[in-house]
């Protein structure tokens, strides 16, 4: 054998023990926890935020859905927002006397629909509310009693109600626009709002410094 060339053997056996050192490894490990730091509290934003959208895309879609019952049924139709509870459903009131309609009972139509988690009913810091739409920033009315067209109010929550044609009324029966309602996770605030036309629209704003922005 020549001098100077190395048995394949002794190559193979160098080979074989070459590899990650301990130190190598405990770098890696750490620069992934140092990725994972910094990435972690963002995708958790912005998976909240995706939360957030989704429930305001959803109660948007309920409340045309509830338009548009209201004139398919010709009866009246809210939506009913338990603000306490985070949740929200469709409601059509049934008249148990045919001869007086003022006598009944709302009726829910359709599941519930739960807000996510770290999403509540809110406006969180925001004091002005979107450009022509209420005089002040606020959830709609309360609800009155599952049994009555108007009278007593249901604490914690929130309203918007249709008469046979579709159009939003207040207790009494007359047209009424600056309806909304408004989620917040804290970091922002999603606004679904309807006009007495009715016009349902959908505005986002940051919860403390930016301006409402029509979706």
């Amino acid at each position: 054998m020549e001098q100077g060339l190395r048995h394949p053997l002794v190559m193979t056996t160098r080979r074989r023990q070459d590899g990650f050192s301990l130190i190598d490894l405990l770098v890696v490990i750490a620069l992934i926890g140092i990725v994972a730091a910094i990435a972690l509290p963002s995708a958790a934003s912005s998976s909240r935020g995706f939360r957030m959208k989704g429930n305001a895309q959803s109660i948007a879609n309920l409340v045309a859905l509830a338009k548009m019952r209201a004139a398919a049924v010709y009866s009246r139709t809210r939506i009913r927002a338990d603000l306490a509870g985070r949740s929200l459903r469709l409601e059509v009131w049934v008249p148990t006397d045919p001869a007086d309609k003022t006598v009944g009972s709302w009726v829910p139509e359709g599941g519930e629909v739960q807000l996510s988690s770290g999403v509540d009913f809110g406006v969180a810091d925001r004091t002005d509310p979107p450009a022509n739409t209420q005089a002040a920033l606020g959830q709609s009315p309360e609800c009155t009693a599952d049994d009555a067209l108007s009278g007593a109010t249901v604490p914690d929550t929130a309203c918007i109600v249709f008469n046979s044609r579709g159009i939003p009324v207040d207790a009494d029966g007359d047209p009424m626009g600056g309806n909304a309602l408004y989620i917040t996770d804290g970091t922002g605030v999603y606004g679904t709002t309807i006009t007495a036309t009715p016009l349902v629209r959908q505005w986002w704003a940051n919860s403390s410094t930016g301006q409402w922005v029509k979706q």
